[in-house]
Parts: C-alpha cells; sequence; structure tokens
C-alpha cells in the first residue's frame, strides 16, 4: 500500500471520528421530555427540550421520561366511616413528572407507589369522617386528598395535578337500611306538611271569625252611637221646650203608626180608636203651638 493511500485511509477514519464525536455528543430532546444523562454510572446531567450536548464515549442518555401529564387507572379501595360503614370508593389521579432524576433514582414503579399511597389516604381520611359527610363533603375530601398525596410524593419528583372520587359504592344491607330512612323522613315530612296545612286553615278561619266579630262590635258601636245622638236630641229638645216638646213627639209617632196601617195591602177598613183620633188632635194642636 501506498503511503497516499494510508494517508488517504486516516483521513476517512478521521472524518468518520469527527462525524461520529458530533452525533454522539449533539442530542435534541423533544418538548414533552427530559433526558437524565449518567456518567460512568453516575447522574451527570438533566437535558431539557431542544440542542443539548454531551461528551461522547463518557456520558450517555440512562432514561428517557416523559413530562405529560399521566393518568393511573382507576382503582377501587375499602374504607370504613366513622360511623362504622362499609364503602368501596373509586378514584382516579392525574401526575406529571417535574424532577425525572429524582424520579428515576428513588422510586422504581411510580404509578405503583402512587396508587397505594392513594389508597392509604382516602382510607384515613374517610376514616375520620361520617358517612353524611362523605356524600355532602366530596369536594373538600377530594382536595384533602389531593394536599396529602402531594406531600406523600414531593420527594419523587413529582406533581399531583389531579384527584377524583369517581363514586362511592354502599353495600346491598346499608343501601336498604338508607332507603327505609328515606321512605320514612319522607312520610315524616308528608305528615308535617299536612298538619301545617291543617294549623294554616284554623288559623285563616279564627282571624276571619275575629274579623267579623271586630266589624259586628263596630256597627254595633255605631248603631249606639246614633241612638245616643237621637235620645240627645230629644232630650235636649225637651230640655229646651218642655213637656210639649215629649207630647209632641209621642203623637207624632202615633200619627205616623196610623198611616202604615193604613197603606197595608189588604186592608179595606181601618178601625181607628177614640185615641187616635185624640192623638190627631193633639198633634195638631202642638203643631198649631210650634209654628
Amino acid at each position: 500500500m501506498a503511503l497516499g493511500d494510508v494517508a488517504s485511509l486516516w483521513i476517512w477514519l478521521l472524518a468518520i471520528l469527527i462525524l461520529l464525536t458530533i452525533w454522539l455528543g449533539v442530542k435534541i430532546v423533544p418538548q414533552s421530555e427530559k433526558h437524565v444523562v449518567e456518567r460512568f454510572g453516575r447522574l451527570r446531567a438533566v437535558l431539557g427540550p431542544g440542542i443539548n450536548f454531551i461528551i461522547p464515549f463518557l456520558d450517555r442518555i440512562a432514561h428517557r421520561v416523559s413530562i405529560l401529564e399521566r393518568q393511573l387507572p382507576t382503582a377501587s379501595q375499602d374504607a370504613i366511616t366513622a360511623d362504622n360503614v362499609l364503602l368501596q370508593v373509586e378514584t382516579s389521579v392525574f401526575y406529571r413528572i417535574l424532577q425525572p432524576e429524582k424520579t428515576v433514582y428513588r422510586i422504581r414503579d411510580v404509578d405503583g407507589a402512587i396508587a397505594t399511597t392513594v389508597a392509604g389516604i382516602v382510607r384515613a381520611e374517610i376514616g375520620k369522617m361520617e358517612l353524611d359527610e362523605v356524600q355532602s363533603n366530596r369536594a373538600a375530601l377530594i382536595g384533602t386528598i389531593k394536599t396529602s398525596v402531594e406531600d406523600a410524593v414531593d420527594d419523587w419528583g413529582i406533581e399531583v395535578t389531579r384527584a377524583e372520587i369517581l363514586d362511592v359504592n354502599l353495600d346491598q344491607a346499608t343501601r336498604d337500611a338508607m332507603l327505609q330512612q328515606l321512605n320514612a323522613e319522607r312520610a315524616r315530612r308528608a305528615l308535617v306538611t299536612e298538619a301545617e296545612g291543617k294549623k294554616r286553615a284554623i288559623e285563616l278561619k279564627a282571624d276571619a271569625d275575629l274579623y267579623a266579630a271586630q266589624k259586628t262590635a263596630e256597627a254595633r258601636r255605631v248603631q249606639a252611637d246614633a241612638e245616643a245622638y237621637a235620645t240627645g236630641v230629644v232630650a235636649s229638645a225637651i230640655a229646651d221646650n218642655g213637656l210639649e216638646a215629649a207630647q209632641y213627639q209621642v203623637a207624632l209617632k202615633q200619627v205616623e203608626s196610623l198611616v202604615a196601617l193604613g197603606e197595608g195591602s189588604g186592608k179595606q177598613t181601618i178601625v181607628v180608636p177614640s185615641s187616635a183620633l185624640e192623638a190627631f188632635g193633639n198633634a195638631f194642636d202642638l203643631l198649631k203651638g210650634r209654628r
């Protein structure tokens, strides 16, 4: 082999080595990933999205970790409330990895570890509450579970983005007991509503009777006032004109009575007592005297 051929071979090998070094030293990381770089088995760096450079043959990408949000499979676990009711709770957790170096070096099975942590926290939190509180304060319970899970997985470089309680199931015996209680409560409310209706009807009737009595009393008072006024007028007339005024009023009443008797239907003959004639005369005399 000629010297020129050897030189050409070395140039080609050097060019290949340079290209290989560039190929191995330049790393492009996708936006949805982070790469963990090791040097001789130890953590060297964490590569973020974009173009990164490493030392070829010394550094290597040991882990490619997705930083997209993940959802754990729906898990179901048993829990007992403070009032000794057995529940079956279905939960789902969403999380993402923020620090891959912690995740890959501190925990082996991330999904399994989070699922176990969630199950323990759910049982502990539900054990502090009664059944009615679990049903009515589900949002507060979810918030407490999420906070507790975040604290537990903080050392793993994980962020819990959401925790959900999908369903809370009761055993059949508890369901039957709750149904009986619900029916009894409905019957009680119906009786209370009926009793309140009857009570209201009695109150309204009493108010109507009281109103009628008040109006009757007011009418009687007005009538009494009118009679008292008329009596006062007569008394005043007697006081002013003496006995003649009283006799005139009596005679006038007698005349009015006879006129009314004569105007009655079916009356062809009117018998007038002698006292009536005297009444006419007295009234006429008194009338002349008043004039």
